[in-house]
């Protein structure tokens, strides 16, 4: 299994970034992903099909939100923490305190 490109970190766009993050199902994924180093796609928990939560990783992993590496037949997802912080300082930190006020609990 190879390991899907990802954006260099001075490649990051805004927009593309607020968009990956506008969507509920997305916000879940980084909000499960914040804190642990790496979790397995399964792990995830995410209340969709395989193939739509491969979409949204897929959104997440192309805006520069998340780092996918392959280890054996597992797809291994964490968050790019340190680059989204070099480009846009606070803004991960102000959705993830957003997330802890209920903004997109509803999705669970």
């Amino acid at each position: 299994m190879r390991t899907p490109p990802h954006p260099a970190q001075d490649e990051l766009e805004l927009p593309q970034v607020l968009h990956a993050l506008s969507d509920p199902v997305r916000l879940e994924i980084v909000r499960a992903l914040d804190g642990a180093s790496e979790l397995a796609c399964s792990c995830l928990g995410a209340p969709v099909s395989k193939s739509t939560l491969s979409h949204h990783l897929k959104v997440l992993r192309d805006a520069g939100i998340t780092w996918t590496r392959a280890e054996g037949t597992q797809r291994l997802v964490s968050l790019r923490t340190d680059d989204l912080e070099a480009c846009f300082p606070g803004l991960l930190r102000s959705v993830l305190s957003g997330l802890g006020r209920g903004v997109a609990r509803q999705v669970v």
